[in-house]
């Protein structure tokens, strides 16, 4: 071949994607519609069976049954004391209040992890909104 006429790379080029369009929006996947269509209608005659199943002891059905009717649950309130935070400092005693629910089993580790993230990130915009104030009233002060 001459130095002019080389032929393109047929390779991905780095950073391009093969299909720089994608999956247009909206696309099923093949199988799930497939299989929608097979049991279309049929709802509730298979929903009637699992229940009659369940009724007659399988375990199994039951189990769908029962995880259909009241799925686990992903997370609950929780009630305990909380000292309002009315600033910064506040989150002392409000960290305190946490790990003494933790300890007298009102609430769960994994709860009081949650709290406190809530609690810092309260504390955060508590204190993003005191240093805009503080900047303002130094800007205001420097322009007199």
């Amino acid at each position: 071949m001459s130095a002019g006429t080389e032929k393109p790379s047929t390779r991905f080029q780095k950073g391009q994607s093969g299909n720089p369009a994608g999956k247009a929006k909206g696309t099923r996947n093949a199988a799930t519609v497939a299989l929608e269509s097979l049991l279309d209608g049929q709802a509730q005659a298979l929903t009637q069976k699992a229940i009659d199943m369940a009724l007659a002891g399988d375990m199994q059905a039951l189990r769908l049954c029962i995880d259909r009717i009241l799925p686990p649950r992903k997370d609950r309130p929780v009630t305990f004391a909380l000292p309002a935070i009315t600033s910064a400092q506040d989150a002392a005693k409000v960290t305190s209040a946490i790990l003494a629910a933790v300890a007298a089993g009102e609430i769960t580790p994994a709860d009081a992890g949650e709290i406190s993230k809530l609690v810092e990130a309260y504390v955060k915009a508590f204190e993003t909104a005191e240093l805009a104030d503080r900047l303002e009233r130094l800007e205001r002060m420097t322009a007199q």
